[in-house]
């Protein structure tokens, strides 16, 4: 009888090796994702950020038969399908910040399955798992869908377009239409269905060209069409955007841009992702060339736009460049997990070692690194402080002192906040720093920090180093305290 002891230790691991692979992986990580999102939800309750919520105002005012108020003391720019949006939510009343905050998460997991699938359908499976786990530790990205930032919503589009072209070559309507919705989140998606109109153009007749191009200037159109009907400019958003990028020191000169744009990537990505994302460039550029066409092109125009927007004048910030930096951890996927492109062998068996390796390099060097206890403390306090004004707000004493006057706030970060919460219309909400309009109020309520974080998030101008900054967060001449939280306080003067 003969021995088969010997070959037990080969099939046996080979076996529980298949069984391992089968396990459909994709699904469980998702699950865990919504599982983490929905504890998160409840252990740190977050409410949108200071342009989401002028989102929610904006709708209510449509709601109420009013025109928006665009053209408010620091307002940001407005983008149109946010507003249309703001609307829906607002129809929730009070609670629809909380609900946006939901959506927005709820807007996080598409775009985390739209980067698996769009890392699959470009290389491999695993590719696509790698990209899609690296998003969820580049903690900016999840922080921005706690705070109800419109780029997450923005961005789940773009890649699920993406995702489409890359599945097949060409595709049309269906990205074009995605692209014009993504165009009334962003302008910059206006960029990128201008380069898919040129790159379907050879194969289209004249009849698909020409209804092809009325989709891509469908979504510019209605931003014109939104601002001149709204302020009477049809130009307001570019030239809002540009003034208040001065005025809050946020535009650079074209020079700067180059510097600018790779210290904004790294912050994003952080350097392991980022060395790794130039390397799994290099390799796909080698190995399988067609595959990196559709991520290649969304990182080279996301990079164009990022130089558009800073020669126009507009705010520089690292949210033009979430883009790209998304396909750079495609990329960078693409190095740990791009072995699964090759046949089994000597180089796919190093290189499986080395991508080994530099997982556990990235995983120390973040972690020695990355203090979860800061991350988890910021979205508690913003929370906590959130509830704080509520409570403040909602308290009968301030709510009695409504009639007195304009509500004071030491700037314009807590404008959209109180008149949400209050349900004010503009113009009664003051910010201090607007001397002009503050001027003429001598009596209602002034809403001022009662915490040392509080004082330097919300307190203090970001832009202003005068002795007039520090006086705004003291009480106004004549008023009283009536209310306190944790978080504010609240004084009044009626007369």
């Amino acid at each position: 009888m003969p021995d088969d002891r010997a070959a037990r230790p080969n099939t046996v691991p080979s076996a529980r090796f298949a069984r391992v692979h089968a396990f459909n992986w994709p699904a469980l990580l998702l699950g865990a994702l919504i599982l983490l999102i929905v504890v998160g939800t409840f252990v740190y309750p977050t409410y949108t950020n200071y342009d989401s919520t002028y989102s929610l105002l904006w709708g209510r005012e449509l709601l109420h038969g009013h025109l928006p108020s665009f053209d408010a003391y620091r307002a940001p720019t407005q983008h149109p399908l946010a507003v249309i949006f703001g609307a829906l939510v607002a129809l929730l009343g009070y609670w629809g910040d909380r609900v946006m905050v939901l959506l927005t998460l709820a807007s996080f997991v598409v775009l985390v399955v739209g980067l698996y699938r769009l890392g699959r359908t470009s290389f491999t499976s695993l590719v696509g798992i790698f990209t899609a786990v690296i998003i969820c530790t580049r903690f900016d990205f999840p922080f921005l869908a706690a705070r109800g930032y419109v780029d997450i919503p923005y961005l789940a589009i773009v890649i699920w377009a993406a995702a489409l072209e890359a599945e097949r070559s060409r595709r049309g309507r269906p990205v074009l239409l995605l692209l014009a919705l993504a165009g009334l989140l962003r302008p910059e998606a206006w960029v990128l269905s201008g380069f898919y109109w040129l790159w379907l153009f050879p194969k289209a007749t004249w009849r698909e060209r020409i209804e092809d191009v009325l989709i891509v200037v469908s979504a510019p159109l209605l931003w014109v069409a939104s601002d001149f009907i709204v302020t009477g400019d049809p130009l307001f958003s570019q030239q809002h955007t540009s003034g208040l990028a001065e005025e809050l020191g946020r535009n650079k000169g074209l020079s700067e841009v180059p510097t600018t744009m790779v210290s904004f990537l790294k912050a994003l990505v952080k350097l392991p992702v980022a060395v790794g994302g130039l390397i799994g460039l290099g390799v796909a550029t080698w190995l399988t060339p067609t595959r990196l066409r559709v991520p290649l092109a969304l990182l080279v125009i996301g990079l164009f736009t990022f130089v558009l927007v800073g020669a126009a004048g507009l705010s520089v910030i690292n949210r033009y460049l979430l883009v790209p930096s998304l396909m750079v951890m495609l990329f960078a996927a693409v190095a740990a997990g791009g072995f699964t492109v090759l046949e089994h062998g000597r180089i796919r068996t190093a290189w499986t070692v080395l991508a080994g390796l530099a997982i556990v390099f990235a995983v120390l060097w973040t972690a020695l690194r990355v203090d979860l206890t800061k991350l988890t403390n910021e979205l508690a306090l913003r929370g906590k402080a959130q509830q704080g004004l509520r409570d403040l707000l909602d308290d009968p004493a301030v709510r009695a002192a409504k009639h007195c006057g304009p509500v004071l706030t030491p700037n314009h970060r807590l404008i959209p906040d109180v008149r949400w919460i209050m349900n004010l219309p503009d113009g009664q909400v003051v910010a201090r720093t607007d001397l002009e309009g503050a001027a003429r109020v001598h009596s209602g309520i002034a809403i001022l920090p009662a915490r040392r974080s509080i004082l330097l998030r919300q307190g203090f101008d970001p832009v202003d180093n005068s002795p007039q900054d520090t006086a705004n967060v003291l009480p106004p001449a004549g008023y009283v305290r009536i209310a306190t939280t944790p978080y504010y306080a609240a004084y009044a003067r009626c007369t």
